[in-house]
C-alpha cells in the first residue's frame, strides 16, 4: 500500500499533473493512486522527488 493520494491531497496535485510529469497515462498513475497497482521502486523514487517528500513519505506502515 502507499500514500500517494493522501500526499497529492496534502499538497493540492493532480494525478493528471503526476502523470504528466512521470511520462505516464493517466490510467497508470490512477491506477498507482487507488491503489490498485504498485509502482516499481525506481518510479516510487522519481514520483518522491516530483513531489518533494521523502520516498519513506509514500509507504504506508
Amino acid at each position: 500500500m502507499n500514500r500517494i493520494k493522501e500526499v497529492l491531497e496534502e499538497k493540492g496535485i493532480k494525478q493528471t499533473w503526476l502523470a504528466e510529469k512521470l511520462g505516464k497515462s493517466f490510467c497508470i498513475v490512477n491506477s498507482y493512486v487507488c491503489n490498485r497497482r504498485q509502482p516499481s521502486l525506481e518510479v516510487l523514487f522519481e514520483i518522491a522527488e516530483i513531489l518533494d517528500v521523502n520516498v519513506k513519505d509514500l509507504i504506508k506502515n
